[in-house]
């Protein structure tokens, strides 16, 4: 079923698993599958490697998740260093397969790639050839704190509304931990006169180094009490702030109204069925 739909007449509850580069990791991303797919989620998203890297385990774990476990899936696609040929074939796959639902993704310039030469700069580029051929529900990429190569804030939000005018019909925002930014971004989308509906990222921490690792890639800030609480605790301990500091965000998000949420579940499943026990969403 397209998210678009289903944004339309409810909250939506998804999770995101990638491929594993190891086959002997197979295993434990489909027992992550199996345990949260009871608790029926409106869809789930699989990731695309750098450069398209994984492109072909993502088409592949993407029509496995919809074929054997029956889930409705929504495909990372990335488009920089794909020609205008390799994405069609990618799009013909899965419309003929009845997925319905790809997020537009612009994707990092692998090593050796000119940009002078690239058939896609950008994602809203993605989204127009998409949107041209085909009657995708596709989603768009949504930064609280602004891509790490903006500008600016306010930049980053003309390029989300690029997106957006291209045809995105809702956005997912990279991981926040602090609502504060998240419900900025809210106010600046809305003065842009971006009405598409916005689903919160939301990953778990497990442990301050791991944490750490990801708001490096992707600009993301943990503010200062959350860190000083993870500071020189065991991996148990660890474990148990960042769930109870998940249920909180998530608890006030809820209460404001958010559209979604998306659980960045790094295919473990303990730390994102916590919350949703917590939560009683499942």
């Amino acid at each position: 079923m397209k998210i678009s739909e289903i944004l339309e007449r409810k909250r939506t509850i998804s999770f995101e698993f990638f491929p594993p580069k190891k086959v002997e990791n197979e295993e434990t991303l489909f027992r992550t599958v199996k345990v949260l797919k009871k608790y029926k989620p409106d869809f789930v998203s699989i990731t695309y490697g750098a450069g398209g890297s994984t492109k072909d385990k993502t088409v592949e774990w993407t029509l496995r998740m919809k074929n054997q476990y029956g889930l409705n899936p929504m495909m990372h696609l990335t488009c920089i260093a794909s020609s205008k040929e390799s994405i069609k074939k990618i799009a013909e796959t899965l419309n003929g397969e009845g997925v319905e639902n790809i997020l537009a993704l612009r994707g990092d310039l692998p090593e050796g790639f000119s940009r002078d030469k690239l058939e896609f700069k950008y994602a809203y580029q993605l989204v127009e050839f998409l949107k041209s051929h085909w009657g995708f529900s596709i989603g768009v990429a949504g930064y609280p704190e602004g891509h790490p190569e903006s500008s600016s804030l306010e930049k980053d939000i003309e390029y989300l509304k690029m997106k957006i005018d291209a045809g995105g019909d809702f956005i997912i925002t990279q991981l926040f931990f602090d609502n504060g930014k998240f419900f900025d971004f809210l106010d600046r989308i809305e003065k842009a006169n971006i009405k598409a509906p916005v689903i919160a990222g939301i990953m778990p921490i497990l442990s301050l180094k791991q944490v750490k690792r990801f708001v490096d890639m992707c600009g993301a800030t943990i503010p200062e009490s959350l860190v000083k609480s993870l500071e020189g605790k065991s991996k148990e301990d660890s474990y148990k702030i960042g769930v109870d500091y998940a249920i909180k965000q998530c608890s006030e998000l809820l209460t404001s109204g958010v559209k979604g949420l998306h659980f960045y579940t790094l295919n473990k499943y303990n730390a994102t069925e916590d919350i949703i026990k917590a939560l009683s969403l499942g």
